[in-house]
């Protein structure tokens, strides 16, 4: 009890620090908050209170890296719209000599071609846009049920002829009980700050302080998810200053609903998901997810859609783990996410 005192403690400590409306295109390398896996799209985005065999779990909270891990290769790849593609590829590997799991990954997005052109409209060639990020983490028990976690990150972006350099990282500490089926999670993702700049400007880094808790139920092969993200912004809802100002019949605007909005605020830092574990050996996995932040940003009014919503599925066949994610971002579509992982030691016996 006395962890999880402290967590809530940290955790409303750095939610009344900064009170900020718009939280996103402030910050270099946003490609960093993108989900890793297939896995972590269809549960809405992201996943950090679960410990099993899946090594890209690491890249959201280092402290999830454990034995289970050991020789574990993934590789991701996300498509996106306009042509922009994001992935990550990953190997985990326990040192028993030192007492700690570690993994190494490269995180990488494409924006696509481009057409250059002048202030005139005449194009003048083409360029490319793109990012990169080397991710060297560890784990270690130190009690018999807290795990301590780090990520360290060198990150290259290259826009055109712009180019900036950065080094981040992540902290991570789960609290387990019960054999991994229940665990309290507490991570700060992305500190850090540029080394090199683009134009002699310092932009932040997309900071994200986040809290989860993820329970797999004793009767059911469920296990749910409750991911608190931005704790360390107070206010997550964006005021549009191009808002068209209703009126009633008589002319005037309509009070402010501040119990409303603020409902609304809180339910914006929460994730929800779940994932049936099916099988003797849980070879099949069907998972769903809700971000209330995202649905909020990208849907519209004057249309329906299921933007904020995610599915997926996991399937293993043979020595192989497949896994589909889809999230559902806006009317326009969704992107489409594929993740396929293995156990290298199945193949090179001396690993």
């Amino acid at each position: 009890m006395r962890l999880i005192k402290l967590l809530l403690f940290t955790s409303f400590s750095f939610f009344s620090i900064v009170l900020f409306g718009q939280i996103g295109g402030t910050n270099a390398y946003e490609f960093l908050n993108l989900p890793a896996s297939a896995r972590i799209t269809a549960l809405g985005g992201s996943l950090i209170s679960v410990q099993d065999e899946d090594v890209t779990l690491a890249l959201s909270n280092p402290a999830s890296l454990n034995k289970q891990m050991h020789n574990r290769i993934s590789f991701s790849h996300n498509f996106h719209f306009a042509g922009i593609s994001n992935g990550y590829v990953s190997y985990g590997r326990t040192l028993s000599n030192l007492g700690v799991t570690a993994h190494f990954g490269v995180q990488y997005i494409s924006y696509g071609d481009f057409v250059a052109a002048d202030n005139l409209g005449t194009q003048t060639g083409a360029f490319s846009a793109g990012e990169t990020a080397f991710v060297l983490g560890a784990s270690k028990k130190v009690a018999d049920r807290i795990t301590v976690g780090a990520n360290l990150k060198g990150v290259f972006s290259n826009l055109e002829t712009y180019s900036s350099t950065g080094v981040l990282a992540d902290l991570g500490l789960n609290y387990c009980k019960d054999s991994s089926s229940f665990i309290i999670s507490f991570v700060v993702k992305n500190i850090g700050a540029e080394v090199t700049t683009y134009t002699g400007t310092n932009f932040g880094t997309p900071l994200d302080v986040q809290i989860g808790i993820s329970k797999r139920l004793k009767y059911l092969p469920f296990r749910f998810s409750i991911i608190g993200h931005q704790l360390h912004r107070a206010n997550v809802r964006y005021d549009d200053p191009d808002k068209v100002e209703t009126t009633d019949i008589f002319g005037e605007a309509p009070k402010e609903n501040k119990f409303g909005e603020a409902v609304d605020n809180v339910f914006r830092h929460i994730i929800f998901n779940g994932e049936f574990l099916l099988g003797k050996n849980e070879n099949l996995r069907l998972r769903a997810g809700y971000n209330h932040l995202r649905r909020k940003e990208l849907s519209l009014t004057s249309f329906r859609s299921l933007a904020g919503f995610s599915l997926g599925f996991g399937i293993k066949i043979n020595a192989f783990k497949l896994d589909y994610g889809v999230g559902y971002h806006h009317v326009a579509g969704a992107v489409n996410h594929i993740s396929i992982s293995t156990d290298m030691g199945k193949f090179f016996k001396k690993l």
